[in-house]
């Protein structure tokens, strides 16, 4: 990856199509108009879109989503239930 500052945020816990839970983890980087995204789901850890990224920082991504599934999904079913905000 290149020096640039990346932002991820991700969703609350949803469901998909077949009624599993996932969450979706966007990264980004640059400034209007030339954002670079990459789009990923939990707990699959898969990038499923993108623009500007190189398959080896796709490959990086995918194994930041892994190495930290955990967290992530703590911190989005947190943000799931309004009850854990205060």
């Amino acid at each position: 990856m290149t020096d640039e500052s990346m932002k991820m945020t991700y969703s609350a816990i949803l469901r998909n199509k077949d009624n599993k839970k996932i969450v979706r983890v966007i990264f980004e980087r640059g400034s209007e108009p030339n954002v670079q995204r990459a789009e990923g789901v939990l707990p699959d850890c898969v990038i499923d879109h993108q623009n500007g990224y190189s398959a080896e920082e796709i490959s990086s991504l995918e194994e930041y989503m892994k190495s930290n599934l955990s967290e992530i999904m703590d911190r989005a079913k947190v943000i799931s239930n309004p009850l854990k905000w205060l």
